[in-house]
């Protein structure tokens, strides 16, 4: 028994050791993920011509300053830098990235809009309240943004013809917007012509009518009908800054 006493204590002093190793050689440290304090206001607003000049970030890690980019996107026209004569939602993307390689970011929206009066000018930027089929609830009132603006053929494009109804209220993205086009023959008396168009991912084809500009409400109302088949009676209540 005294023989074998020596290497059975080898083998646990062994074995102890082994487990001691494998509970140290794998400890996590503690990483500081980039934090953001923006600089003026999430949201910007500005009428057509107005000057921008970006307030930026203060990017932190843990506390300390750290270095951040930025880049610019035109999310319905594609533009790589802010244009105030381009009516868009401009998104700008700050981005930093911490010691350890983690990338963090914020963003702001940039909202460049034409803001017309509704008597000889439909552009602005509006809030969608859009009924389907008739039926309408509270996730598909007052969402958020339609914009209307001039192309360069003088026609009206509107940034979501079925009134934001998947692309916010069913919460899909922009993938899933309906841009349409029609042309003002004469506001006042509710004179347009009207161009099919579809429904983003979906597809399908989509008729536009009964196109109606309220200066007075704010609002511009139309209904679209989409071979799905369904009808949307959209309400746009433009958005005073």
């Amino acid at each position: 028994m005294k023989k074998l006493l020596l290497p059975i204590i080898a083998m646990c002093t062994l074995l102890f050791s082994s487990c001691d190793n494998d509970s140290t050689s794998d400890v996590s440290k503690v990483t500081f993920y980039p934090d953001f304090e923006m600089n003026g206001d999430a949201e910007v607003y500005l009428n057509l011509g107005e000057s921008f000049e970006d307030p930026g970030v203060v990017a932190t890690e843990d506390g300390a300053v750290i270095e951040y980019t930025s880049s610019i996107s035109g999310s319905l026209r594609g533009g790589k830098t802010i244009d105030t004569s381009i009516p868009d939602i401009y998104i700008i993307t700050y981005t930093a990235v911490n010691k350890d390689g983690f990338k963090g970011t914020t963003k702001r929206k940039v909202f460049v809009v034409d803001n017309g009066n509704l008597v000889d000018n439909i552009s602005g930027l509006y809030t969608a309240s859009t009924k389907r089929d008739g039926t309408i609830t509270a996730a598909y009132e007052d969402m958020e943004h339609v914009l209307i603006y001039k192309n360069a053929d003088g026609t009206y494009q509107i940034s979501d013809a079925i009134g934001l109804y998947y692309a916010v209220g069913r919460g899909y993205g922009p993938a899933y917007y309906a841009p349409a086009k029609v042309k003002a023959n004469d506001i006042p008396s509710n004179n347009y012509t009207y161009y099919q168009f579809t429904v983003g991912t979906f597809g399908g084809v989509c008729d536009m009518s009964g196109l109606v500009a309220d200066p007075d409400a704010g609002t511009v109302k139309f209904t679209t009908v989409w071979d799905s088949p369904y009808t949307f009676d959209v309400l746009l209540k433009k958005v005073q800054f």
